[in-house]
């Protein structure tokens, strides 16, 4: 079998119908829009069709070179749209709340030259959760009971997304959109703030996650948090609601993953500091 005849193709809900009949690789290509990030072999494109806004993902290989790069450093590269996909309808099923995709196509089977996309609805009305957070820490304006029930979201979600199987390895607060429409009916007593979790083209899925991938998502999550203050008791919090277990317990049997976890945020956040202070110089 030749590596053109490899063709999947999966379009949902109005996609279906704005889309049927047409060669719908060569009209993802074509699409017409405002360019939202480029990467090698990627590029991601917001567009709207029928008054309805999405964002395209098009990736169109990264060749040998740039995976074999990638796997001399120990990194698992990046080589397709299936990742994302995979893990977007994984989250639904686990009932956290993320983008809907409605459209998926993957074409040939080489993996350096592989052609595939993405397809999501966009999301409207939203903040980075680590921009809403340093906001209203500068305008002191973050109460004991907002900061808890924003907390109790991100652990609520951490807990789901490892328990499901899937590692996320960018889990930063600037990759949980906060729907500000939520915010203010929770403020007005109505609801929950509800939290988004995006950017998941490095998700990796298995039926369980290995430690050294939870040290890597906690760490980098801890890191993400350092500098809007969170504090001790903070992290007890999440802790207690992450792991379900008394503190105590989590202390006593959990003592070398907590070690890892804070050695790793730690390294990210002295890392981060040596890139300010070289930009500074500069």
């Amino acid at each position: 079998m030749s590596d053109n005849t490899h063709h999947v193709l999966i379009l949902r809900d109005e996609l279906q119908t704005l889309w049927q009949g047409k060669d719908v690789f060569a009209e993802v290509q074509q699409l017409r829009g405002d360019v939202a990030r480029v990467a090698p072999g990627r590029q991601t494109l917001r567009f709207e069709l029928n008054g309805q806004a999405y964002y395209r993902k098009l990736h169109t290989g990264v060749g040998w070179g740039e995976i074999f790069k990638n796997l001399v450093r120990l990194r698992l590269p990046v080589i397709g749209a299936r990742n994302e996909w995979l893990a977007l309808n994984k989250l639904a099923e686990l009932d956290v709340s993320s983008l809907t995709p409605v459209a998926y196509g993957e074409q040939n089977t080489n993996p350096a030259t592989r052609l595939s996309f993405i397809v999501t609805r966009e999301l409207t009305g939203t903040v980075q959760l680590d921009h809403y957070l340093l906001e209203r820490l500068q305008a002191g304006a973050l109460g004991f009971t907002e900061k808890l029930v924003l907390l109790q979201q991100v652990a609520n979600i951490a807990r789901a997304l490892h328990a499901g199987g899937i590692n996320h390895r960018d889990f930063y607060l600037c990759h949980f959109l906060l729907d500000c429409r939520s915010m203010e009916s929770w403020r007005q007593g109505h609801g929950e703030p509800v939290l988004y979790l995006v950017d998941l083209h490095r998700a990796q899925l298995r039926s369980s996650v290995p430690r050294r991938w939870l040290v890597k998502d906690l760490g980098s999550l801890y890191f993400s948090a350092m500098d809007l203050g969170v504090n001790s008791r903070d992290i007890c919090r999440f802790l207690r609601l992450y792991f379900g277990e008394s503190l105590r317990h989590i202390i006593e049997q959990r003592k070398a993953l907590l070690s890892e976890i804070e050695q790793r945020a730690q390294g990210l956040y002295a890392r981060e500091q040596r890139l300010m202070q070289r930009r500074g110089k500069a």
